[in-house]
């Protein structure tokens, strides 16, 4: 790693400082942490780790000049890599089901970098589930926008387009992790 990451560490901090979780109100960027430890831990190259500490800036905290920042501080590979895992950069959001739908038709053309950066995201998001799930119970659905159907459906579908382009380890955790999700909701 060189000063870069170190950097992307400091500018991921400030951008999500305010976010809290959806379900448990802990701090964004323990998220953020965890799905950079992930990528690393897989292989991931310093762009995507930086990609990783990036890949939910512009949806959910863009603002306006905030994408030309990445691309100045971090370059096109890490820029494309965040932009690419983003459902959407436009505010107001679209409706989330229609996010979700175009998110996945571009997740099946994804190279491996921004399958690596979504595989590590989405297996933290589900292992979260999972734990808060088993604290609070089928109320925790009330806290995303697609219940628990449309939640259940979205993770579903990126496991099956994650898994039509590799059948890597941590692609079979997450499907995993999905089943399992299933299993308890």
């Amino acid at each position: 790693m060189t000063s870069r990451f170190d950097d992307a560490l400091q500018f991921a901090v400030a951008l999500h400082r305010e976010q809290r979780r959806k379900v448990n109100d802990a701090p964004y960027v323990g998220h953020l942490l965890r799905v950079c430890g992930i990528v690393l831990e897989y292989g991931g190259t310093e762009d995507e780790a930086i990609a990783a500490l990036l890949h939910d800036a512009l949806e959910d905290q863009n603002r306006p000049g905030l994408a030309e920042e990445i691309l100045d501080r971090f370059g096109p590979n890490v820029l494309s890599i965040v932009r690419a895992c983003s459902d959407t950069e436009v505010e107001p959001k679209p409706p989330w089901r229609e996010r979700k739908e175009g998110f996945l038709e571009r997740l099946r053309m994804a190279n491996a970098a921004v399958r690596l950066v979504q595989t590590a995201d989405k297996l933290d998001n589900v292992t979260m589930l999972l734990g808060q799930y088993r604290v609070f119970g089928p109320e925790i659905w009330k806290k995303f926008n697609g219940g628990r159907e449309g939640t259940l459906w979205y993770y579903r579908s990126v496991v099956q387009i994650l898994l039509r382009a590799s059948e890597n380890p941590l692609i079979l955790e997450l499907a995993k992790r999905v089943e399992e999700l299933e299993g308890l909701a």
